[in-house]
């Protein structure tokens, strides 16, 4: 089946875009749609997985700390190291589960040694994964949101599926992924609780284990997670204190978990444990400015801006639909929920990129009911505001998609056919089968949407915009250029294999930052060479391995050039001092020798 014969299928055969149901066979009809969009989210959680080196910083961090947990004695691997130092920036939750796909990785025939490492695509299969289960919960809380709505849950689960920061991010070896699912879990499961009473001690248990995910991930996040759902649950009226008194008993017991683990880590390292959630985890976000943050809350608003097509311009009126809806469990969820995690991004001192990944849930839940009224409008107990330019937000895909075909049918025109200003070809070719996938999609699902006055029909059209986006998504995830961040620095391979030629076990980098990546591929930790003194850690005693881009250090050193590779030059270096005395010394035992 393929892909958009698969999206016609959810919305006419399970009933997601293409209709509303009550009842048990409308939840079996919901799962079935949701289950397909699970099943493409894998696909491109896989597709092209290991075609691509770790980037910096925290693939190579994450594979380093999850390559020692695989080779740590039983028992030992729940404080983790890097390098063989104790490792207290992140919990070792996804970690662990990364060490134990490398762990089964070894067990195939014909693999590495215990200390061979293993390929990129092991090390990323787990948090791969992992992330891709935010798709088909997304669609489960939009359904305890909005009962019987299948149409509005299964696209809240398409958005989620078709945004390139959540494809993205999803397949790295990072932590941000995971976490995205694990709130999507405790929300459903806040959701959840307001079911009959003999079930509210399950869901209780399960947001609590949901919790001690986030404890065991990215720790300081679950209080702004916790606190949100909790004042989205308070909002909803549906809770007495007896079921609150429930609520927070199943809560702590499914948490003794993750605050096990940090009461061990407490008691294992001391005043020193404190530094992940202090040091380096709530109070370094929110307090300094770090590398890259010079732009503060503008930073996660250009994320959102750049990343949330095709479904972006739904956004704006589908607040002003949340809002017309605040009277309503519904709209007052939503709008908690959206407002609550950009409360808790947009202040955030440290901004970097993947900061902004929470917002992600709440963007897919608000928008989803949009997306369902403008493939049938009466199906829907609220219209949003300016319903006239809602309706030509199809018009505007359209003009997108038509936009992204000329630009690939320009990627084949000779330049000299070109008009003036026109992107050249030879930048347009390598991203040719992604213009065509995105363009086809988008304008011809959008003209669907507006020929289109069944809801059948606009289903279709709705199905084609998200099967034009999963298969953009598909052509980058196959070519070299997903991970864009790699071209923003130098390739660390080849440096790696340079100091892994000569068997060097020890080394450092000129007046360059630390790549974990590099550390990674080397099998040593390269650190950064700022001044003369910090030769000796380079390579205490008989001279240090330095790598330098231009082939000089620090003038205090005596260097000789060894090799190079991947414009860095290997250097064997001492300091004057050391090359004084040893040359004093060999003057004098020449001059007793010659005496006797």
């Amino acid at each position: 089946m393929s892909v958009f014969e698969g999206f016609a299928a959810a919305g006419r055969d399970a009933g997601g875009l293409g209709g509303v149901g009550r009842g048990d066979g409308g939840r079996i009809r919901l799962c079935h749609g949701l289950l397909l969009l699970w099943g493409v989210a894998v696909l491109l959680a896989l597709v092209g997985l290991g075609n691509l080196p770790l980037r910096d910083w925290d693939e190579g961090i994450v594979a380093r700390v999850a390559l020692e947990l695989s080779q740590a004695p039983r028992y030992g691997d729940l404080l983790p190291t890097y390098w063989g130092e104790s490792y207290a920036n992140k919990a070792p939750g996804l970690h662990l589960l990364i060490a134990q796909a490398v762990q089964l990785w070894r067990l195939l025939p014909g693999q590495a040694a215990v200390s061979g490492l293993p390929p990129e695509w092991v090390v990323r299969l787990v948090p791969a994964l992992l992330s891709t289960l935010v798709v088909p919960l997304a669609g489960l809380i939009q359904w305890e949101l909005r009962p019987g709505q299948r149409r509005t849950a299964l696209a809240t689960a398409l958005i989620l599926l078709c945004l390139l920061p959540v494809a993205r991010h999803g397949r790295l070896a990072m932590l941000d992924g995971s976490q995205l699912s694990a709130t999507a879990l405790l929300w459903w499961s806040l959701l959840k609780v307001r079911a009959p009473q003999r079930q509210l001690w399950r869901w209780s248990a399960i947001a609590g284990l949901a919790g001690s995910a986030q404890l065991l991930l990215k720790a300081p996040l679950l209080l702004p997670v916790l606190a949100v759902g909790l004042l989205a649950l308070a909002c909803d009226g549906a809770m007495d204190w007896r079921r609150w008194r429930r609520l927070g008993a199943g809560l702590l017991l499914g948490l003794l978990p993750g605050l096990g683990w940090h009461l061990w880590h407490a008691l294992a390292q001391g005043s020193a444990a404190a530094w992940m959630w202090f040091g380096d985890g709530a109070g370094r976000v929110l307090l300094s400015a770090g590398e890259g943050s010079d732009l503060g809350w503008r930073v996660p608003l250009t994320e959102v801006l750049e990343g949330g097509w095709p479904w972006l311009p739904l956004w704006p009126f589908a607040m002003g639909l949340a809002w017309r809806e605040r009277h309503r469990a519904a709209g007052r969820w939503l709008l908690v929920l959206q407002l609550g995690m950009a409360a808790t991004v947009l202040p955030l001192r440290t901004q970097l990129p993947w900061y902004s990944h929470p917002l992600w849930l709440p963007f897919a839940l608000v928008c989803g009911p949009l997306l369902a009224w403008l493939i049938d409008p009466a199906s829907q107990p609220v219209a949003p505001p300016l319903r006239s330019v809602v309706l030509r937000i199809p018009l505007f895909w359209m003009v997108l998609g038509i936009a992204g075909l000329l630009l690939a049918l320009a990627s084949a025109i000779p330049p000299a056919l070109l008009p003036p200003g026109w992107p050249s070809a030879e930048a347009l070719a390598p991203q040719r089968m992604i213009l065509l996938a995105m363009g086809g999609g988008w304008s011809l699902g959008g003209a669907l949407l507006l020929r289109a006055r069944a809801p059948g029909g606009r289903s279709r059209g709705v199905s084609v915009v998200g099967a034009g986006s999963v298969l953009a998504l598909l052509a980058l995830f196959c070519s070299p250029f997903w991970l864009w961040e790699l071209n923003e620095t130098w390739p660390v391979r080849p440096v790696a294999a340079l100091l892994q030629s000569h068997q060097v076990e020890a080394a450092g980098m000129w007046r360059q930052d630390a790549r974990p990546s590099l550390n990674w591929y080397a099998g040593l930790p390269v650190r950064r060479l700022a001044k003369a003194r910090d030769l000796q850690a380079a390579g205490p005693g008989g001279g240090a391995w330095v790598l330098s881009q231009d082939g000089t250090a620090s003038p205090a050193w005596a260097c000789r050039p060894v090799d190079a590779a991947g414009g860095w030059q290997l250097l064997r270096c001492r300091s004057t001092d050391d090359a004084d005395k040893g040359r004093r010394h060999r003057q004098r035992a020449g001059g007793q020798g010659h005496g006797r």
